[in-house]
């Protein structure tokens, strides 16, 4: 293993010195560049792509493509990318992940490959976490893209889809993660081929990557429409689940925040409503709801996973701390909560369409990313997006001091000794920044420094109204700042001079979190571009991540610590452990869902791929002939007896068949098929389906062509959505078949392609008696 980190680091090594090597024969054009004058800069483009026409690549452009967007930048906005910018543009344009420091200018650097892969004409998306980022960007870099001649828009979620088809057809878009994906998955539900808004996927280049490709991978797009369940049952699984006995009843398991009926537990459940087996089929949907009512009561806390703002529950980013509104907790769970917590529950909606963002990225003909944290997560990048990841030297040396953790025995005697490092800091006028993991520990940090009358400002998902006026007098002399991980990612906080002559920003954190990413984005709100700084985290063995990951020795060292700190290289390697056992616990299960979303993704592109096949094509008639010629294939196959030798057909069997498929006729009758073999068969009863169809529509063919092609996506689309919900549910219970000792994964495929074949059947045989059985009126 050490090997291969070693051929990985000197592989890293020599790629950053060839993109080094192409970083500096950029900069040597710098004069020659400089001397144009802006109109001449300006038709640099017109000739790049000429040269692009004339058959040389994008590759051949980058070294005088990136020195003209480098002096446009310093003509438009006053700022010349440095070499570890270009660096770092050069690594998007090669389709990997840029690890670029806080305040390194990721956004400059983008605005250099984008530029470049914009020139062909095929459209880039500069993709972001939020809309004001977006449009920020589009407003800022996207000046100095339109100095050079290129067009640039903005995808909002108001826009129409005129607006958004206009916004995508310009040579860049920005646009956030889940907008994009919305409007590929909107796309794929249109019945009119100019309602589409996208055009073929082609370069993604993603802004704070690893919070879209790894945080969020977990989360699914999900369209959702109709209305399944009412408020009732979701209230009397909750009422159930309250009045249940830990240990006795129910028992949780800490490190996979599952919960589990006991014996007893099942007992009182099937007293309780009424049924003699819980586990029958019949009663699935109880089984469901009552394994959700549970998970809420006793797994999901309350102003750390979610909050209750307004009379409705509002989940909770455990990654940023933000609050994710508009967001609901997919299969129930929301419901569930909702019943937890008294609050209004909204009805559980049917899903139209999904994807994940692992699988819709990938759709992109190429990819790349760029952040200041994503080392770590290498592996995962390179297995499942074939991206690797290169950290681009800081344009300044860092000098901020990270200090070895303080490690306590309890909680309370942490908080004392943090509260009293913040007060002896602030007391020098050192500007001091808290961060914590939860909403619940920055309230509770903010009132033990009001009772000891440290003045201090609080940005939580509670308070985020205030966000830019509190990050933009954090950085000054005397301030206190306490946040959740919404100060952690993206956020810059500048110091005045003051500040940075007593030491810079101080960061405190309150615990370690489950990533060591996150800990590395809240160190790096402090010593940005040279500036001073320190950063030191406080820990205690009764912490979440020590409890649920840390080692059984640790037990005895809480007890011999009591409210003393230590300061050990070696417990802090320990703490470092335990923050990559629960890495890979959460890479095996991105993996697991991600192997067990691409059945359902190989389904996915077959359903829409032929619907865009329909919707592209008028000559619908053709496929509808098709879908004749496969159900009564089926039909005849389904009654032919393959252990004969002739493998001759149940022609009384076929006939009753036929009748309930309205294929029955004067000329098809039992007399008239039992003369014939398999093959005569089906000409002869597709050949007069088919006819009497024809003959039916004679009148109106020209017409007819468009309600063919509606007809046929209509009944797509609805069995589709029905098999979206099967699969979900085979999904749910399939862990179980590990009992019976098969490979559930396994299980899952098998079973999924044989739902998804008789969709397909369905879908054709739905088609079918729609032809057979339509009426055509003729009106004056």
């Amino acid at each position: 293993m050490a090997g291969f980190f070693n051929n990985l680091f000197s592989g890293d090594r020599k790629i950053l010195n060839e993109v080094e090597k192409t970083a500096h024969a950029i900069d040597a054009l710098k004069d020659e560049i400089r001397a144009l004058s802006d109109e001449e800069l300006k038709n640099k483009t017109e000739i790049f792509k000429q040269r692009l026409n004339n058959g040389e690549t994008l590759d051949d452009l980058l070294v005088e493509s990136f020195a003209v967007a480098r002096e446009a930048a310093y003509r438009v906005i006053g700022e010349f990318p440095y070499i570890v910018q270009l660096m770092g543009g050069i690594i998007l344009h090669r389709g990997d992940i840029a690890e670029m420091r806080t305040g390194e200018g990721k956004t400059l650097t983008a605005i250099l490959p984008t530029y470049l892969n914009a020139l062909d004409g095929k459209g880039v998306h500069v993709i972001t976490v939020n809309e004001y980022l977006a449009s920020r960007d589009a407003e800022w870099m996207g000046e100095i893209h339109r100095f050079l001649g290129l067009t640039v828009g903005t995808n909002l979620r108001q826009l129409s889809a005129s607006q958004k088809r206009e916004v995508y057809e310009m040579d860049i878009t920005y646009t956030t993660n889940s907008e994009v994906g919305f409007d590929y998955l909107r796309d794929n539900m249109v019945t009119r081929i100019e309602d589409r808004v996208l055009r073929p996927l082609n370069f993604a280049l993603i802004d704070e990557v690893d919070s879209i490709l790894i945080d969020e991978s977990r989360t699914p797009l999900i369209i959702s429409g109709g209305a399944r369940e009412g408020a009732r049952l979701y209230e009397q699984a909750d009422k159930f689940a309250k009045k249940l006995s830990q240990g006795a009843d129910y028992v949780v398991d800490v490190k996979s925040k599952t919960v589990q009926l006991t014996e007893s537990g099942v007992e009182k459940a099937e007293n309780t409503f009424k049924v003699n087996n819980l586990y029958d089929l019949d009663n699935t949907a109880l089984l469901h709801h009552i394994n959700n009512a549970l998970k809420a009561n006793y797994t999901m806390l309350k102003d750390i996973e979610y909050v209750v703002q307004d009379n409705q529950i509002v989940i909770v980013d455990q990654f940023t701390g933000r609050l994710m509104e508009g967001r609901e907790y997919s299969d129930g769970l929301h419901q569930a909560l909702s019943a937890k917590e008294n609050v209004a529950i909204k009805q559980e909606s049917v899903t139209l369409a999904t994807i994940t963002y692992q699988n819709f990225f990938r759709l992109y003909n190429k990819l790349s990313g760029m952040t200041g944290t994503a080392k770590t997560e290498e592996e995962e990048f390179l297995e499942i997006y074939n991206m690797r990841v290169l950290v681009i030297p800081t344009n300044r040396p860092v000098v901020r001091m990270d200090k070895e953790d303080l490690i306590f025995g309890t909680k309370k005697a942490k908080f004392e000794a943090l509260i009293q490092q913040v007060k002896e800091i602030h007391e020098t006028g050192q500007p001091v920044l808290v961060g914590t993991v939860a909403v619940e520990t920055s309230e509770y940090l903010s009132m033990m420094m009001t009772q000891r009358k440290i003045k201090h400002e609080i940005l939580n998902a509670k308070n985020h109204a205030r966000e830019a006026q509190i990050i933009e007098r954090a950085g000054r002399k005397g301030s206190v700042t306490i946040a959740t991980n919404m100060a952690g990612r993206g956020t810059d906080i500048k110091l005045d001079d003051e500040s940075r002559a007593l030491g810079g920003l101080a960061v405190i954190g309150s615990e370690r979190h489950e990533s060591r990413r996150i800990d590395n984005q809240l160190r790096g709100r402090s010593g940005r571009q040279g500036d001073p700084g320190m950063s030191r985290f406080f820990v205690s063995f009764e912490d979440d991540l020590m409890i649920r990951y840390g080692s059984e020795r640790w037990e005895s060292v809480t007890s011999r610590l009591g409210d003393v700190a230590v300061e050990n290289k070696t417990l802090t390697k320990q703490i470092s452990a335990a923050q990559k056992r629960v890495e890979g616990i959460n890479f095996d299960i991105r993996k697991t869902l991600l192997d067990y979303d691409d059945v359902l993704r190989q389904q996915r592109e077959i359903m829409y791929e032929q619907r865009n096949y329909i919707l592209e094509n008028d000559d619908v008639h053709s496929i509808i002939l098709e879908m004749f010629e496969r159900v009564i294939s089926n039909t005849i196959g389904s009654f032919r007896n393959m252990e004969s030798k002739d493998q001759s057909v149940d022609i009384n069997g076929l006939v009753e068949a036929l009748e309930k498929l309205g294929l029955i006729t004067d000329a098809v009758n039992e007399a008239s098929l039992s003369a014939m073999n398999v093959n005569e068969l089906q000409a002869f009863i597709v050949g007069d389906a088919w006819g009497r169809y024809e003959a039916k529509i004679a009148e109106v063919s020209d017409q007819f062509t468009r309600v063919e092609k509606d007809m046929a996506l209509r009944m797509i689309d609805r069995s589709w959505i029905d098999h979206i919900d099967a699969m979900s549910k085979l999904r749910e219970g399939i862990h179980l078949r590990s009992y019976a000792q098969e490979k559930p994964l396994q299980a899952y495929v098998n079973e999924g392609f044989e739902m998804f074949d008789e969709m397909l059947g369905a879908i054709a045989q739905d088609i079918v008696m729609f032809c057979i059985n339509v009426k055509i009126e003729y009106r004056q």
